[in-house]
C-alpha cells in the first residue's frame, strides 16, 4: 500500500497536466482524435505499444505480467458534451460549445496514471491488463463499437469507474447486481385528420391523442411493474402543428426508458407496444413505435466485486461503502455482459462545492486521480495475484 501510494503521487502531477490539457480540447463522441492521440503519446512515452482506431477513436494498450495468468481489462471514457463551459478555469474549454462536464478526463487521466503504475509493477502480475480508452460513451455506442473491433478478445474481466460529484474526494462505493439501468429510446408518430381547430369534428385531432397516451405510458410504471422494481418512461420531446387555428396530421413523441432488470426491461416494451397499437382503435388515430434498444443494464458480477471491494477497502480503510443503484445508464454494461465485470464510484467533490455532472460549472477534485488510479491498480493486483 506504501508503494502504491508513492507511485501515485509521482505520476500525479503527470496525469492533472493529461487531464487539464484535455478539458482544454473537448471532442464529441467518435470526434475524439486529438484526444486519442495525445493519450497514445502518453502511453507510447511510457514504453507501451498503444493501438489508435479501435472502434472509431479508440486506444488500447497491454501491459505483460511476469507470469502467466489472466487478462483484466481496465475502461475509461473519452468524450466530453455539447455544452457551454463556465467555471472561469484557467484550462477551460477552448472550443465553444464544448465541455467535458461528466469527467471523462478525469477518468482518461486516472487510467494513465493506473498504467504508469502498473507498468513498474508489471513483473509481479501473474496475467496481462488491457488499458481500454473507450470514445463515445455518451451516446452509448462506443463500447459496442470497440467489442465489435475485437477489444475484448483474450479478456477474462473488466473494470470501470466513475468519478461521483455528490462523494467527497477520497470516499469510494460499489453497487450489488445491476448498479444503473438500461437506456432505450422510443420514437412514436401518431397520425390524424388535418382541419380547422374551429369544427375539430371534422378532423382527428393527434395532439389530444398524444396527450391520451403520454398519460397512459405512466399508467405502466405506476400499475404494471412491480412497486419493488425500478422503471422510468419519460417522454422528452413533442412535436406537433404549427398554428393555434389548425388541427393538425401527426405529432411525433421522442422518449427514453429504463430498467434495471432485462425483465422488466422486456415488460415495459411489450406495454408500451400495447399502448400505442391500441391507438387507433380508441381514438381512430393509426400510430407508430420505433422502439429502440440502446443499452443493457449494468450489473456487477459478485465474485469480481467481492475481490474489488476487499482491495479497495485495505487501501482506503473506512472509506468505502456500498451504494444505490441508479437509473442512468453506461455503456460500460456491453463489457458486462460479455465478461465479469465491475464498476466503482470514485468520490470527486471538492470541499464547499456541491457540483453535478453533466452542468456547465461542474469541477471535480483533481486528487480523485491519483485516489482512483490506487484502488484501480489495488484491484487489479488482487485480481492478477
Amino acid at each position: 500500500m506504501e508503494r502504491l501510494a508513492s507511485l501515485a503521487a509521482a505520476v500525479a502531477p503527470a496525469a492533472i497536466a493529461l487531464r487539464r490539457d484535455l478539458h482544454t480540447h473537448p471532442e464529441l463522441a467518435f470526434n475524439e482524435h486529438r484526444t486519442s492521440a495525445a493519450i497514445a503519446r502518453e502511453l507510447t512515452a511510457l514504453g507501451l505499444r498503444a493501438r489508435t482506431g479501435v472502434g472509431h477513436t479508440g486506444v488500447i494498450a497491454d501491459i505483460f505480467g511476469g507470469r502467466p495468468g489472466p487478462t483484466l481489462a481496465l475502461r475509461a471514457d473519452m468524450d466530453a458534451l455539447p455544452i457551454a463551459e463556465r467555471t472561469g478555469l484557467a484550462y477551460a474549454s477552448s472550443y465553444p460549445g464544448l465541455m467535458h462536464a461528466c469527467g471523462h478526463d478525469l477518468h482518461s487521466a486516472t487510467l494513465f496514471a493506473a498504467a504508469s503504475m502498473l507498468r513498474e509493477l508489471a513483473p509481479s502480475l501473474a496475467g496481462r491488463v488491457r488499458l481500454i480508452f473507450q470514445p463515445a460513451e455518451e451516446t452509448l455506442q462506443g463500447a459496442a463499437a470497440m467489442i465489435a473491433d475485437g477489444v475484448l478478445e483474450g479478456v477474462d474481466c473488466a473494470l470501470g469507474f466513475h468519478n461521483q460529484p455528490d462523494m467527497a474526494v477520497g470516499q469510494f462505493s460499489w453497487v450489488p447486481g445491476a448498479t444503473l439501468a438500461s437506456a432505450d429510446t422510443i420514437e412514436i408518430l401518431v397520425h390524424g385528420k388535418s382541419g380547422h381547430a374551429a369544427y375539430p369534428h371534422g378532423a382527428i385531432d393527434p395532439i389530444v391523442a398524444a396527450a391520451t397516451l403520454i398519460l397512459q405510458l405512466q399508467t405502466i410504471v405506476a400499475r404494471e411493474i412491480g412497486p419493488t422494481q425500478a422503471a422510468v418512461v419519460t417522454i422528452g420531446q413533442i412535436e406537433g402543428g404549427r398554428a393555434s387555428n389548425i388541427i393538425p396530421d401527426e405529432v411525433r413523441l421522442l422518449g427514453t426508458v429504463r430498467a434495471l432488470s432485462p425483465a422488466v426491461r422486456d415488460q415495459l416494451e411489450a406495454a408500451i407496444t400495447r399502448l400505442c397499437a391500441g391507438m387507433e382503435a380508441s381514438l381512430r388515430t393509426p400510430t407508430c413505435l420505433t422502439y429502440t434498444r440502446c443499452c443493457p443494464p449494468l450489473v456487477n458480477e459478485p465474485n469480481i466485486t467481492a475481490r474489488v471491494v476487499a482491495a479497495v477497502s485495505a487501501q482506503f480503510d473506512g472509506a468505502v461503502h456500498q451504494g444505490h443503484a441508479g437509473m442512468g445508464a453506461e455503456d460500460f454494461a456491453f463489457f458486462a455482459e460479455r465478461v465479469p465485470a465491475c464498476q466503482f464510484r470514485i468520490g470527486s467533490g471538492a470541499a464547499g462545492r456541491a457540483d453535478r455532472l453533466h452542468n456547465s460549472d461542474y469541477q471535480p477534485d483533481e486528487a480523485a486521480i491519483a485516489l482512483g488510479a490506487r484502488a484501480l491498480v489495488g484491484a487489479a493486483l488482487e485480481i492478477l495475484s
